[in-house]
């Protein structure tokens, strides 16, 4: 009488049993990363193209959206102030993240060497990363008001410097935003910075200074290579939040939001302007289309970098 198979020698004989230890682990982690898979797809895959979908439409949130093709587009490249608006938002980009990168290397260079106070100087340049952006960017328009409520034109006027117009000006404007988004978010750059400072192993340095290297050369041949990918990081952590900066124009020009004269103006705050207050949907979804393909342009550009090294 020929005996049954067992269930757990059957089970081991059967299709899952005749998978390699790699392919059942790929099965594993595939059955777990699923659910979140699913829930990413929900959430960011879908509503991207739904956004593709409605640039390509006139909807006001009122009635069916209409399918108008690339009437949107066409408007967008021909109106003014979106060109004007393009050239605010890459102001920030443009000179907003080399400031913001040197300034915070800079200061992590020279506090990494500091050995009084190291922890507390640290928190406190990291402190204005954690305040509410809103606060934070009425503390600065308080700093920029005229004399004798600014802070800024107070100290100005007792050098004997004529006070400045700051937020009220088309020239000033967006460099004194650009300056309180560089302030904002420097603890978190120079941290990360640190960090990366302090992963370089210290025989490199040493080996440097028994050649005869000084601190200069050591910078420009050892620091500076080691750091290329906290650097690339940093750089277009920085570049996006330019690209998308919002608070501090939406909050220090809130009589004006944007101004003077749109001189302060980015993207971000363009479409939320057309979506909510000119109910735009679709030309408002076009706009936002341009910043994707900004952003991720900025994203596929950091891969190449890191891929070159």
């Amino acid at each position: 009488m020929t005996a049954l198979p067992s269930p757990r020698s059957a089970g081991l004989s059967g299709p899952w049993g005749r998978l390699s230890i790699a392919t059942k682990q790929i099965v594993w982690a595939w059955t777990f990363l699923a659910l979140p898979v699913l829930f990413f797809a929900a959430v960011r895959f879908y509503p991207t193209l739904e956004g593709f979908y409605l640039s390509l439409t006139d909807w006001d949130l009122l009635n069916e959206a209409r399918f108008i093709g690339l009437d949107n587009y066409r408007k967008l490249f021909a109106d003014p102030v979106f060109w004007q608006v393009f050239r605010n938002t890459f102001a920030y980009l443009v000179f907003g993240t080399p400031i913001a990168i040197v300034l915070s290397f800079a200061i992590a260079y020279y506090l990494d060497r500091v050995t009084v106070l190291h922890g507390l100087i640290r928190a406190l340049y990291f402190l204005p990363y954690l305040t509410t952006a809103a606060a934070m960017a009425w503390v600065w328009r308080w700093f920029y008001q005229p004399p004798p409520i600014g802070v800024i034109n107070s100290i100005l006027g007792s050098l004997g410097i004529p006070a400045q117009p700051f937020l009220r000006s088309i020239e000033q404007a967006l460099p004194a935003i650009m300056l309180t988004a560089i302030w904002a978010h420097l603890g978190f750059q120079i941290i990360i910075f640190m960090a990366g400072l302090r992963a370089i192993p210290t025989s490199y340095y040493e080996a440097a200074r028994i050649d005869g290297l000084g601190e200069g050369a050591i910078l420009r041949r050892i620091t500076i290579p080691l750091l290329k990918p906290t650097t690339v990081f940093l750089v277009v952590f920085s570049s996006i939040g330019f690209l998308r900066i919002f608070d501090q124009v939406y909050n220090m020009t809130s009589n004006d939001p944007g101004g003077p004269l749109n001189s302060t103006k980015p993207l971000v705050l363009m479409i939320y302007q057309t979506a909510f207050s000119s109910y735009q949907m679709g030309y408002a979804a076009a706009q936002t289309v341009v910043l994707f393909v900004i952003l991720f342009s900025i994203s596929m550009a950091q891969l190449w970098i890191l891929r070159s090294r």
